[in-house]
């Protein structure tokens, strides 16, 4: 048995697909199927049922592929410690991240991580939040970038950012001149909210409810990106985190309007499976995640015009150049190929669900 053999049947395991497993190690399909098929009769056993859609282990098939994962840890493990004779970065490293991380800031990070590792093969993945726990549980992905990371047994977490959360509204908002808002003033408007499963939206009702606040509740959507483009419309203002919005805010399709009072803000982590081994690739991607992106200022440009340098719209957590507008932001063809590659504008995103108006 070749381990080249193991990895590949690995991977249309966690791909439940034989298409999908053979791309992730640049084989042709027929030849992922040849593989498995070569070591169910190697075993004398079937490892797949070939009949479901997707693809299901046997039972034989689930403690074969417990065992190889097994294999494989302790095989990378070992090379992991050789590799470390002479101090050299190698190996695969598998990022899933919610949409919303910051599609930009992640681009930068990610060409500068590999102009410096380029022995290093990194794979990040845009995912839903449930998606990218499975990833990382299933061990389908090393890290997972998420927002109120939940506490669970068989999970690390590490603490990343703190995004300090404002009012945002279209420029032909009443409240888009204002330097700052109260709750109180946003009573009775309409809102464009997340969606009730989601905990950002959990933590903007608690903060609405705290400050007595019943907003008129226009829409619901599970991603940012659709939200910006409804109140971009003028169907109603939201609440978001202020990184999310910076593009919008400098092309002046937005207005971000820093939150009066006690601060509301959106804690985002890296998570990974406990009593796993992590590669050095893994470990210097998640310690420099967390020095490049993790550390500094994150500056909201004001609409139409130069940065803004208000304190309040400023967060400590992030790292300032990789997010303030002009000089050396993407524009043109390279914004272009990022949106595209989050899955383009809004209507490329799944979930959205309008609903009727309602008070909350």
């Amino acid at each position: 048995m070749q381990l080249r053999f193991v990895e590949i049947f690995c991977a249309v395991v966690e791909e439940r697909s034989f298409s999908k497993g053979a791309r992730a190690h640049n084989v042709t399909q027929s030849s992922a199927s040849q593989t498995v098929s070569n070591l169910e009769r190697q075993l004398g056993a079937q490892l797949i049922d070939r009949s479901q859609r997707p693809l299901e282990l046997t039972p034989a098939g689930k403690i074969y592929y417990d065992g190889c994962r097994q294999l494989l840890a302790e095989y990378r493990s070992i090379e992991d410690r050789v590799r470390g004779v002479n101090s050299r970065v190698i190996g695969p490293v598998r990022v899933a991240a919610i949409y919303s991380v910051g599609l930009l800031q992640m681009e930068r990070f990610i060409r500068r991580f590999e102009e410096q590792y380029p022995d290093v093969v990194l794979r990040l993945e845009y995912l839903q939040p449930n998606q990218v726990y499975e990833q990382v549980l299933s061990d389908q992905a090393d890290l997972g970038l998420v927002s109120y990371a939940r506490a669970r047994g068989d999970l690390g977490r590490i603490a990343w950012q703190e995004q300090p959360m404002a009012l945002v509204v279209s420029p032909a908002h009443r409240l888009a001149s204002a330097k700052s808002v109260l709750p109180a003033q946003l009573e009775g408007e309409a809102f464009v909210a997340f969606t009730t499963e989601l905990p950002i939206r959990r933590e903007i009702d608690k903060w609405l409810r705290k400050h007595k606040v019943a907003v008129d509740l226009a829409h619901e959507f599970d991603n940012i990106e659709t939200i910006k483009k409804a109140v971009e419309c003028g169907s109603g203002v939201a609440i978001l985190p202020q990184p999310t919005v910076w593009q919008e805010v400098a092309s002046g399709a937005l207005v971000a309007i820093p939150l009066s009072g006690e601060s509301l803000t959106r804690p985002l982590g890296i998570i990974h499976k406990k009593n796993r081994h992590l590669s050095a690739a893994v470990r210097k991607f998640e310690e420099l995640l967390r020095l490049e992106l993790g550390t500094g200022t994150v500056t909201i440009p004001e609409s139409g015009g130069p940065h803004a340098t208000d304190p309040h719209m400023t967060d400590p957590h992030l790292n300032g150049p990789h997010l303030t507008g002009g000089p050396g932001q993407p524009s043109g063809p390279v914004a272009a190929s990022l949106d595209a590659a989050s899955g383009g504008a809004a209507n490329a995103l799944p979930g959205r669900r309008p609903t009727r108006r309602k008070r909350v």
